[in-house]
């Protein structure tokens, strides 16, 4: 009588693989909740940017870029499309302002009034453009006409070259027809000076912006209440002073047509605030 032979139960070595793809599901689970939330927390981010961006250029503080702003928020938004806050330093500009409720982008009636002065300036002025003696710029603030020394100073000197003269009555005869207040500032590079006259360069650069205003008022016949002098010596460059063309851009004269709007949005008090209190002094 034969008996039958158990068979030989053999131990699976690959029940592993049911706890790897249990794993690897769980993984896979994990990443995905990731990756959803990185792009919910990319989207509020975008929300909270493009509202902060809003509020502060609806108050005229800081400018815009040319970044449309999407109309749907239901899509994260890249943040490479943010439009970051900016800094209010000088070398910002003002062109445009955002429509909040309307999605799009205006011109900025800040610029507007300078519009007209600054193409009638490059025209009365092309000749001094072309030859690199006078540079134009738009800035927040205004527009700059910056008058390098090489065409208006002798080095060291704060009174004008007689060669200067007919490009100073072209600037004037447009600057004497309009309203607009007028800001010079005197430059300088970082070379140390030592005159009879000028013992440092804050002295020369004051003295060039308030020569400049003496020629505008005594010759000219600009209103005095319009003008402002300010030296800043060589401590707002616009060129590195390493190079000699970059101390050369530094020496000059800027005159600075002061825009209305952004003076009416800084200085402009409101009707609500209080008046300021006088302190009443002690007996």
């Amino acid at each position: 009588m034969n008996r039958r032979k158990k068979p030989v139960q053999r131990i699976s070595h690959d029940r592993w693989l049911v706890s790897y793809a249990d794993f690897i599901t769980l993984l896979f689970a994990f990443f995905v909740v990731l990756y959803s939330s990185s792009q919910v927390d990319k989207r509020k981010m975008g929300k909270l940017a493009l509202s902060i961006q809003v509020a502060f250029q609806q108050m005229g503080v800081f400018d815009t870029s040319n970044t449309l702003i999407p109309l749907n928020d239901s899509e994260a938004i890249p943040f490479s499309q943010i439009q970051v806050v900016e800094n209010t330093e000088r070398t910002s500009d003002l062109t445009h302002f955002v429509q909040p409720m309307k999605g799009k982008l205006t011109p900025s009636p800040a610029s507007e009034p300078l519009k007209d002065i600054e193409a009638l300036l490059r025209k009365f002025l092309a000749p001094e453009i072309q030859q690199r003696v006078v540079e134009l710029k738009v800035r927040r603030e205004g527009l700059i006409v910056s008058l390098r020394e090489v065409g208006f100073y002798l080095s060291g000197s704060a009174t004008l070259m007689p060669s200067s003269k007919d490009a100073i009555d072209r600037l004037v005869a447009v600057l004497k027809a309009r309203s607009e207040s007028l800001r010079i500032e005197g430059h300088t590079d970082n070379v140390p000076i030592h005159t009879g006259r000028f013992e440092s360069n804050w002295e020369l650069s004051t003295a060039r912006a308030s020569e400049l205003i003496k020629v505008f008022v005594e010759r000219y016949g600009v209103e005095p209440r319009r003008l402002s002098a300010a030296g800043y010596a060589e401590f707002h460059p616009v060129a590195s002073n390493n190079s000699q063309e970059g101390r050369a851009k530094n020496r000059r004269v800027d005159i600075v047509v002061l825009n209305p709007s952004a003076l009416d949005a800084f200085s402009a008090p409101s009707e609500d605030s209080p008046a300021p209190k006088i302190p009443t002094p002690r007996q």
